[in-house]
């Protein structure tokens, strides 16, 4: 207990339980009554990551006993009513849950052909002598009344004409989609799925890099239904009711173990940005190896040695057919959809088509403000990265994307989401362009261990000032220990704004030398395997894979990434070594230990 009075009261050991068993069944107790893990943490004073162990290793979520939506929200209000002086944040969240308890109300009993609530039974017998038959027992995700009619009139009149494209080639057995960023492929395909699932019964599976995407599909299919055909829909997965049959929509990752379990149409989401393609690939080609099932694949450009880029250019089907090889489409023919000799039918949809095709969500001049040329080319032109002459390698930035659902200390919900754990900060300022990068990474507890960026920040157009004062704002919320500025041009004026409120951020002047010494402590960082990221932030590595050995007019090597004074260039790549450098060469020194603070 000495130890325990030296580091805090808030203190855990992993491997060593300091609570006892009648603290663990508590906590249970109010995780069953559906406390969420922050509130248990401050009841049973826990540290949140030990609740979060112990949910995961006594599988709590199984203990839950089934319930509908409308239960657990009015089980949830019930919990909140109880509670004496209510903070601000539960009185909105009461607020919140009356007024959706009262939508459900409403509609289950329009659907039940009660009439309006407060009607009387001469209201319902009106509603059901000119209303036509009354619904009862209605089923879950019942969608057996959604007709082919209904998805036109609904869907597909506000299409974009390449969507209408997309679905115009559904029939084909195997789709690749190359695209340009945020112009709504994956709301179109979850749309395409559900009007299968529904119209023919049969199952669809989503597979993505992590679980937080393949979720992304989910949310677009129930608020489909909910927007649409005013039908609330839950589980996971999602069992629809058709007239056809049941029909199974799984949501998954590409680590998801169960995943070669299922069949069904297979949609794989930003294929070029999963780790390990070619053992996913196998696995969903088994998933649809029958002939009514279908695959689809779409992705912005990674690199061109990624594992899936032969796929992509049909040099994988040539090297099993040497004898026969055929040349395949060029990129100006898949631009207009085109069905290649290994029976895939392939599109490429760069911003240009998609604006072609009636899509005005873009604001080009802001874009091409935003990112360099080869980024633009790449996020927006369906171009890809050359890793074969660039300083990090695309196999090695692979593996840091990871799913930081497993990052379970972390809570983006709570006031100070990292808790007390040491940060490290990295700045990297605008040039002539007008964004700058904020990163924030969490350092190993140990030596040698794994630095993870838990939050990066774009800021577009915004000055020195305001960039200061949200760095301020951020370190009332995380526990820096160090901050690495860039004091090139404008960054003089963050870092001196920055030194008044935190004097202990570091200047960073960029030289032949510093410059050197931040790449190779990246890579020996990477190489090892010790950087992670959110797998979503694909744009953290093409960041890195734009960095170029160069020379300087007298012959020494630096490293660049084509800036310029009208073009800035990898900056979130930057700002993350503008941090990683904080730790030597050298890494066998200790960081520090994390202490809980409750």
């Amino acid at each position: 207990m000495e130890v325990n009075r030296a580091l805090g009261s808030g203190w855990y050991a992993h491997g060593m339980s300091l609570y006892t068993q009648e603290i663990k069944d508590a906590a249970k107790r109010l995780y069953l009554r559906h406390h969420t893990p922050k509130e248990i943490a401050a009841i049973v004073n826990v540290p949140l990551r030990t609740v979060y162990d112990w949910r995961t290793k006594g599988q709590w979520d199984d203990l839950l006993s089934t319930e509908s939506v409308e239960e657990a929200m009015g089980r949830r209000l019930a919990l909140l009513s109880e509670r004496d002086e209510k903070t601000k944040l539960e009185l909105t969240e009461m607020n919140s849950l009356v007024e959706s308890l009262v939508k459900l109300r409403h509609s289950r009993m329009l659907m039940e052909g009660k009439g309006e609530p407060g009607e009387g039974s001469e209201g319902n017998k009106r509603k059901g002598a000119s209303g036509g038959k009354r619904k009862r027992g209605r089923k879950k995700n019942d969608v057996t009344g959604i007709q082919e009619d209904d998805f036109k009139v609904k869907m597909h009149k506000y299409y974009f004409r390449y969507q209408m494209e997309l679905r115009e080639a559904r029939h084909h057995r195997f789709r690749m989609l190359l695209k340009s960023r945020q112009i709504g492929a994956t709301w179109y395909f979850a749309q395409e799925a559900f009007e299968d699932a529904v119209l023919t019964g049969r199952n669809q599976i989503f597979l993505s890099a992590t679980r937080a995407q393949a979720e992304v599909f989910r949310r677009y299919i129930v608020g489909i239904a909910r927007q649409h055909f005013d039908i609330e829909l839950s589980g996971n997965p999602i069992i629809l009711h058709t007239e056809k049959g049941p029909a199974e929509l799984h949501f998954l990752s590409n680590n998801s173990k169960s995943a070669q379990s299922h069949t069904g149409n297979v949609y794989i989401d930003e294929f070029f940005w999963i780790q390990k393609f070619n053992e996913l690939y196998k696995v969903a080609s088994g998933m649809a190896s029958q002939k009514r099932w279908r695959k689809t694949v779409f992705s912005t450009p990674s690199a061109v040695t990624h594992e899936a880029y032969d796929l992509w250019t049909g040099d994988r089907y040539n090297k099993r057919f040497k004898k026969k090889r055929v040349e395949f489409p060029g990129f100006k023919e898949m631009q207009s959809g085109i069905l290649c000799p290994d029976n895939a039918w392939r599109k490429i949809i760069t911003l240009d088509d998609a604006e072609a095709g009636g899509c005005d969500l873009f604001d080009r001049k802001d874009l091409e403000l935003e990112y360099s040329p080869s980024e633009f080319a790449n996020l927006f032109g369906c171009q890809f990265v050359d890793d074969t002459f660039g300083v990090f390698r695309f196999a090695d930035l692979e593996e840091c994307a990871t799913d930081v659902s497993q990052w379970k200390d972390m809570d983006p919900s709570a006031l100070r989401p990292f808790g007390n754990c040491p940060v490290w900060g990295g700045y990297d300022p605008s040039r002539h362009r007008d964004d700058a990068s904020f990163v924030i990474v969490a350092p190993p507890l140990k030596p040698g261990g794994t630095f993870r960026v838990i939050k990066r920040f774009k800021w577009v157009n915004k000055s020195f000032t305001w960039q200061a004062a949200e760095i301020k704002k951020l370190c009332a919320m995380y526990n820096f220990t160090y901050m690495g500025i860039d004091v090139t041009g404008p960054g003089m004026g963050v870092f001196d704004t920055v030194k008044t409120f935190y004097p202990q951020a570091t200047p960073i002047h960029y030289s032949v030398g510093s410059k050197t010494r931040m790449v190779l402590k990246a890579q020996e960082i990477i190489t090892s395997n010790r950087l992670e990221w959110d797998a979503q932030e694909t744009t953290i590595a093409h960041a890195f894979l734009t960095i170029r050995q160069t020379y300087t007019p007298n012959g020494q090597v630096t490293y660049s990434a084509n800036r310029t004074d009208t073009t800035g260039h990898a900056d979130v790549a930057w700002s993350i070594m503008h941090a990683l450098i904080n730790e030597p060469i050298s890494h066998d020194q200790a960081q520090g230990a994390c202490v809980e603070v409750l």
